[in-house]
């Protein structure tokens, strides 16, 4: 019994001990490492530090930029408060374990641009420097880019001849301003953040351009003149306040400024002009205006005609061809074709000068006309009727009719020439062969009258022939007449 009982004791001491031991082990302090997210109490607060409790492991620390989370939490935060840091060093020069709410906030940032830049909320921002393409500011302690093409209307640097210097001035007086912008690019590995003003005013926009349509008139200020055209501010009554940042702009391209050829738009507005202006086209927050829809249209009107003798004042010669004003409003070209080459044209025409044009080709819906110079034209008709055909004159146009037909003539004689000489050959061939066999048959027989004869007067049959030859050969054979004619003179002999 005793023996039992001192067991039973044993036992029950090494479970407390074990129990002991595993609570000592839940208890066990473990040391932070660097990268490690921990949590502490405020204890003070210093301008450029903050310290924290972190109980049995000790101090932690906060130093300068490592308070910057761009949240603004240090602004909020006081003694006694919790907190969630990093562990940039366990234990630093001064034993502290050296923290950072910057690091800690950083993953908690792009999560949240992410999330405005879907929801597209709009955020304010303080502008922090400028530079050529735009302005820099930082969000949530990143740093952000709001380019220039991404500016409200109201704030769009619009210079002459888009002069970057000058640019860059107008934007240097948004440094320390608070602008209203959305997110529209964001991507975390590339630290890329790109923010925009006008869509703040985007839905705005589109609602105020609702009330418009093509053919509506409106007045405004040009804002801004470029070398395609000029851009013109204008306003709603009673829809959108005229510096409530809300203000329209559209587009006068510079083919709409006006019915003449316009080479610098400068040179018929300026930025600060009053102006009406035709709406002709919208196209989501684009709007496109016209200044000459509003006057009429001078080649609907024309007074010109195809074949007109016309003074026209040379504008511009270009490589392919030469333009000419024949008034204000209407205009021609000379195509290269009609002067030969540039330098052709040079040589003939001389800009501001003005000449007599004759109008060869009038299309005035598409405002297109061909001219050529009066003084290059040939006279037509005339020359041939001042020119009377003389008998010689005749006589030659006769020749040089019958051509032709003598060639025709020649090639034939030609031919019926080489027929007689080729027929002439072969009968002299079936002559020689003839009189060879003739020879061969009398000269076999030595008692023959014939062969004796033949013999006797070689001389005289050998001419004979020739001369019956001579006369009854016709002047054409063919090869069979030929062959039958040869026949029959060695039948005779």
């Amino acid at each position: 019994m005793t023996k039992n009982k001192t067991d039973e004791k044993d036992s029950e001491k090494g479970s407390a001990m074990m129990k002991q031991l595993l609570a000592d082990e839940k208890n066990k302090i473990k040391i932070p490492q660097a990268g490690d997210l921990i949590e502490g109490a405020v204890i003070d607060i210093g301008k450029q530090t903050l310290f924290m409790d972190l109980g049995p492991i000790g101090t932690g620390v906060i130093y300068g930029r490592e308070l910057q989370d761009g949240f603004g939490t240090l602004k909020s935060l006081k003694v006694g408060d919790k907190l969630k840091a990093t562990v940039i060093d366990p234990e630093n020069d001064e034993g502290y374990v050296e923290l950072s709410i910057r690091t800690a906030s950083y993953e908690l940032a792009w999560e949240d641009i992410y999330k405005k830049m879907r929801d597209g909320e709009v955020v304010s921002i303080k502008i922090k420097e400028a530079n050529r393409g735009g302005l820099v500011a930082e969000l949530y302690g990143i740093k952000a880019f709001l380019p220039v093409s991404q500016l409200a209307n109201e704030h769009y640097p619009r210079v002459e001849e888009g002069d970057k210097s000058q640019i860059l001035t107008l934007l240097n007086k948004f440094i320390n301003h608070e602008m209203r912008v959305k997110v529209i690019d964001a991507n975390k590995e590339d630290e890329k953040l790109i923010l925009s003003e006008k869509e703040t005013y985007a839905d705005e926009e589109k609602k105020a351009i609702s009330l418009l349509k093509a053919g509506d008139v409106v007045e405004g200020v040009v804002s801004g003149v470029v070398d395609f055209g000029a851009f013109v501010k204008f306003n709603l009554p009673g829809e959108i306040p005229k510096n409530g940042g809300k203000e329209l702009e559209g587009l006068v391209h510079i083919s709409e400024l006006a019915w003449q050829l316009i080479e610098n738009p400068r040179d018929i507005i300026r930025v600060g002009d009053k102006i009406q202006a035709k709406i002709i086209g919208i196209d989501g927050t684009r709007i496109s205006l016209s200044l000459k829809a509003l006057k009429e249209d001078p080649w609907h009107i024309l007074k010109y005609k195809v074949g007109d003798i016309v003074d026209g004042k040379v504008h511009k010669i270009t490589p392919y061809g030469a333009f000419v004003y024949l008034d204000k409003d209407i205009h021609g070209l000379i195509h290269i074709s009609e002067l030969g080459s540039i330098d052709e044209a040079k040589k003939v025409l001389a800009i501001g000068k003005t000449e007599k044009f004759k109008i060869i080709s009038l299309e005035p819906k598409e405002h297109r006309m061909g001219l050529a110079l009066a003084s290059k034209i040939p006279k037509t008709a005339k020359p041939a009727a001042e020119t009377p055909k003389t008998e010689t004159t005749k006589h030659e146009t006769k020749k040089e009719e019958a051509k032709p037909e003598a060639k025709k003539v020649e090639v034939k004689k030609t031919e019926m020439k080489k027929e007689a000489g080729k027929e002439k050959t072969e009968m002299k061939k079936s002559e020689t062969k003839e009189k060879a066999g003739t020879k061969e048959k009398h000269s076999s027989d030595p008692l023959s009258p014939k062969a004796s004869e033949g013999q006797g007067h070689s001389k005289t049959t050998k001419d004979k022939p020739k001369k019956e030859t001579k006369a009854k050969k016709p002047a054409r054979l063919d090869l069979p007449e030929a062959k039958r004619a040869a026949k029959k003179t060695a039948k005779k002999k």
